[in-house]
């Protein structure tokens, strides 16, 4: 067995059976750097060479999360909730709005999850922030949260495999484009989005399917706070709840969330813009002075987990590509080829599912997955359009559905603020069953017909 392949059956077996992500991704490392004959050595060197590549994003999610707990026990996620609970009447239990407003608020969230890859390319910072303060009304409408992973998972995703701007531009023309022409094939780029729209196609179908079938039916949360206030003393949130709070607060309140993204967006720093936002949050009094240690220390615990598991997951990356196993997963893979164009097709994507798997980023797998696919789909006749769709559904296939990824993180990341939404069952593998499935098929479907 290729020592890939061992070492991410390995993290997906542990993962499944609820162990740690961390520690399965270690242990997988470990196993797989074995198997492949390194000494354990040169593995711990590999996986510390790649810790810190995880770390940047980590420490972002770490500044994210403390603001989005800052706003939490501002208050304004419970008035917000409030007010959409009256306004809309769910206590009044009028079953007839009911998928309405979930519909239009999954809408509103996966129309949020796209800008943030094209329109206001913030990627997934915006998920901390915006989907804590919305699960108790998630809650009075038992919307099953796992529909909700896979409509973000799919924003964050998709835009940037059709769509030629913001990550898109990144995505499609400098790092796919480019890596296909620095392999021998001679494409251009108003040739990728089209190649790409049949595999996307095929997500379209999964989020069709995971909104309107799999988790259409009620789930029942309970309400849990973000953060406690200290015993026997009034809130702020109780203040703002009541709707005492004063008005240059509330706009202390906007500029903060208009501040983090705006300091994002020109610095291109994630950390600097959850700074900002968490200190304007702190000299506006909108929660107590002696309580911002407490509350940027909660922010950081409620995403530790996350942030670990980026750290790790850069590691066993690391160890993966030293032990030079991918090359030969890919040339072991041709043997049993043969002749067989369409058996060459499908080999290739699923290759390319484990490949991507372990490394949980399809930015950082095209240069890898091009330089032993362009070759190979020459080889075998493929044209330049079925090849394009070959290597970009191959290198997007574990995004959407690796433990590692942070298009499964993030929305665990904002999901989970209140504990109760699993990485593993309620993002990883709903994304996986309904993107990574349709992914295979309807890219050897592109393979086969362009």
């Amino acid at each position: 067995m290729n020592a890939v392949v061992l070492a991410i059956l390995v993290m997906v077996t542990l993962s499944l059976a609820r162990v740690s992500v961390v520690f399965a991704l270690i242990v997988a490392a470990l196993v797989g750097g074995w198997y492949a004959g390194m000494p354990l050595d040169d593995i711990l060197e590999a996986f510390n060479d790649g810790l810190g590549n995880g770390a940047t994003v980590a420490i972002a999610y770490a500044v994210l999360g403390a603001f989005a707990v800052a706003l939490s026990r501002s208050g304004v996620t419970q008035w917000l909730a409030r007010g959409a609970v009256e306004r809309l009447d769910l206590d009044g239990g009028g079953k007839l709005k009911r998928r309405p407003i979930i519909l239009a608020l999954l809408g509103s969230l996966g129309l949020a999850a796209v800008s943030s890859q094209n329109l206001i390319p913030v990627h997934i910072a915006f998920i901390p922030i915006l989907v804590p303060p919305l699960l108790t009304l998630m809650n009075r409408l038992e919307l099953d949260r796992r529909a909700v992973a896979c409509v973000i998972t799919f924003g964050i995703t998709a835009p940037y495999m059709l769509l030629p701007v913001g990550f898109g531009a990144i995505f499609l023309n400098d790092i796919l484009l480019a890596n296909l022409n620095a392999n021998g094939l001679d494409v251009q780029a108003a040739q990728v989005p089209l190649a790409m729209a049949i595999p996307i196609g095929g997500m379209a179908l999964g989020l069709l399917t995971a909104v309107f079938f799999s988790y259409r039916r009620k789930r029942t949360y309970a309400d849990r706070p973000l953060s406690v206030s200290q015993e026997g003393e009034e809130s702020v949130a109780e203040v703002v709840a009541d709707g005492r709070l004063k008005r240059w607060q509330k706009l202390s309140l906007v500029a903060a969330l208009v501040g983090t993204v705006g300091v994002q967006l020109y610095t291109g720093s994630m950390v600097l813009g959850g700074l900002f936002g968490f200190a304007l949050l702190s000299v506006s009094g909108v929660f107590r002075w002696r309580e911002q240690d407490g509350v940027f220390t909660e922010g950081m615990r409620m995403m530790a987990q996350i942030g670990f598991i980026m750290i790790a997951a850069a590691g066993f990356a690391s160890v993966m590509q030293a032990t030079g196993a991918v090359e030969s997963l890919v040339a072991g893979s041709t043997e049993v080829i043969g002749d067989h164009r369409w058996l060459a097709a499908l080999v290739m994507l699923v290759v390319g599912l484990f490949i991507t798997m372990g490394i949980g980023s399809s930015f950082s797998t095209i240069p890898i997955i091009a330089s032993l696919y362009v070759p190979l789909a020459l080889n075998f006749g493929f044209s330049p359009m079925a090849t394009i769709a070959l290597v970009g559904a191959a290198a997007a296939l574990g995004d959407a559905g690796s433990p590692a990824s942070d298009s499964t993180l993030g929305p665990t990341a904002g999901l989970n603020a209140d504990g109760q939404h699993d990485h593993i069952w309620d993002s990883v593998v709903p994304t996986f069953l309904h993107y990574n499935v349709p992914l295979l098929v309807f890219g050897w479907v592109a393979a086969m017909v362009l």
